[in-house]
């Protein structure tokens, strides 16, 4: 008889592992975000500047950009809103994508493509937690009325 091996049938040492994995790759991702791509564009190199005038919006966007990122990183930490922060990301990494093809090269949006990926599969792992997020909020309320 073959092995059902949807989630739902998997023992609690699997889901365990799966749990770590999540974590692993979010500190990952994390970590890349603030090193990688926010303190870049905090710093304001050539290719950032120029990328940022060519979209239009000014300087001011490519601040913008680098506090969500760090934002984001800061979320994927926090267990009760990563998987918030990683379906925020995937809009982050759809921009990235736009701006990518649509003002450098089509190879410049591999990257955010393949990060799209992984905050989609943060954010899916995640679900549970985010779908309890209001229930959270309401508990935490009515504790300080």
């Amino acid at each position: 008889m073959a092995q059902d091996s949807s989630f739902a049938r998997r023992t609690p040492y699997d889901k365990t592992v799966l749990n770590a994995v999540c974590w692993l790759l979010q500190i990952a991702l994390a970590v890349f975000l603030v090193v990688q791509s926010a303190i870049p564009l905090y710093q304001g190199g050539a290719y950032n500047i120029e990328t940022f005038e060519r979209i239009g919006f000014g300087q001011w966007f490519r601040h913008f950009t680098a506090t969500v990122e760090v934002a984001g990183a800061i979320g994927l930490l926090i267990p009760a809103l990563a998987g918030l922060a990683a379906m925020g990301l995937v809009g982050v990494m759809i921009g990235a994508i736009t701006t990518e093809l649509t003002v450098r090269t089509a190879a410049g949006a591999v990257l955010p493509a393949e990060l799209l990926v992984l905050f989609a599969l943060v954010a899916w792992y995640r679900w549970p937690q985010t779908k309890a997020l209001p229930d959270l909020a309401r508990r935490v309320l009515s504790r300080r009325r």
